[in-house]
């Protein structure tokens, strides 16, 4: 009885390790088991950003024209102005005595040539001396011409609407012809500049040939929020940077709320359209020595390390230029558990599935 007990028992302790050994290697193999998808090739848009310089429409420095004492100035500093609207007067009282001078020359002049004129037409005098009184009376109407253009220069108006920026004399300084008093901007609209790589800019020529919407720019602004309007694309320099490889592109954007302003700082938002992108989840990729690699699964379930070349980064996604093409499959989950030549158990999931269920997904 002893005996039939401990076989009996042996034999209850072997089962229970078979079991536990089975349960384990199951439960490893579970553990162990990962997902692969593949690229997926599809039409698609991405985002390009370029750093920009934003600039007013219209600016000009305003500087005086005669000199004198500012006598008074009828604007402030970052006051909208209007066309015509007047800003400065300098003390006009010089001016003013020197056209009633010209005035009353020019009235003696005359009286000179119209008795000269009535002498002549008696056959009294010559008529070379009444040419000389004819030129001295058009040199008199023209000194008064000179002295209204200077008296008119005493007071300054804007020669566009705009915005008054920071003055450079106060009420009473004295100025001189061709000092500065301040600048004015029309920001009703705003140049956007902003440097673009050569084959970009073959690329954005392409594209702009057979759809208007290549022209069509956003404008992210330093608080990182996208401005409101939409710019065009207007105006590309004639000739590309020797030094950066780069050309100038200039867009203009409406300004109606008067959001930006000169000199501000912001970042140009270009779409540009890839045809047959393939495209793969920045999850699936691996960084070696500032290289990019993924898992590439055989017909017989073999990993395979492969570099890949990045063509442009979207949001939890890569579009790939070359390494890998759409029938590949490759490693999604589990990159770390694995090494180059691992033989591995795994689920597929279609590609389509597997980048639309990811953070940010942009069709």
């Amino acid at each position: 009885m002893k005996r039939t007990s401990m076989l009996a028992l042996v034999s209850l302790c072997g089962l229970y390790c078979a079991t536990s050994c089975s349960q384990e290697k199951e439960a490893k193999e579970e553990k162990i088991k990962l997902l692969a998808t593949s690229p997926l090739q599809k039409d698609t848009t991405i985002t390009k950003e370029y750093v920009a310089q934003i600039h007013s429409i219209q600016r000009i420095e305003l500087r005086a024209l005669e000199k004198g004492y500012l006598e008074k100035i009828y604007v402030d500093e970052g006051q909208h102005v209007r066309q015509g609207q007047l800003m400065f007067q300098i003390k006009p009282t010089v001016y003013q005595a020197e056209l009633k001078k010209s005035q009353a020359e020019a009235n003696y002049v005359g009286q000179e040539y119209q008795n000269t004129k009535k002498l002549a037409d008696k056959n009294i005098v010559s008529s070379s001396e009444l040419a000389l009184a004819q030129a001295k009376y058009d040199k008199a109407n023209a000194d008064v011409s000179l002295a209204q253009t200077h008296l008119q220069f005493t007071t300054m108006k804007a020669p566009f609407s705009g915005i008054m920026d920071h003055f450079q004399a106060r009420l009473g300084s004295l100025v001189d012809e061709g000092d500065l008093l301040t600048t004015l901007s029309d920001n009703s609209k705003m140049w956007v500049y902003y440097n673009v790589p050569e084959a970009e800019y073959l690329d954005y020529k392409k594209h702009a040939k057979t759809s208007d919407s290549a022209t069509k720019v956003k404008l992210r602004m330093a608080n990182n929020e996208v401005f409101n309007q939409t710019g065009v694309v207007q105006t590309i320099e004639a000739d590309f940077n020797n030094e950066t490889g780069n050309i100038a592109f200039r867009a203009t954007f409406p300004n109606p709320d008067g959001l930006l302003r000169n000199g501000e700082t912001g970042s140009v938002l270009m779409t540009v359209p890839l045809q047959h992108a393939l495209i793969v989840p920045q999850k699936a990729t691996f960084e070696i020595l500032e290289k990019k690699y993924v898992y590439v699964v055989d017909k017989n379930s073999v990993v395979h390390q492969r570099e890949v070349n990045i063509a442009s980064e979207m949001p939890d996604l890569y579009i790939i230029k070359s390494g890998i093409s759409p029938n590949d499959r490759i490693l999604l989950e589990g990159l770390r558990k694995v090494k180059d030549g691992d033989k591995i158990t795994y689920d597929y999931k279609a590609p389509q599935s597997v980048i639309s269920h990811l953070k940010v997904y942009s069709e």
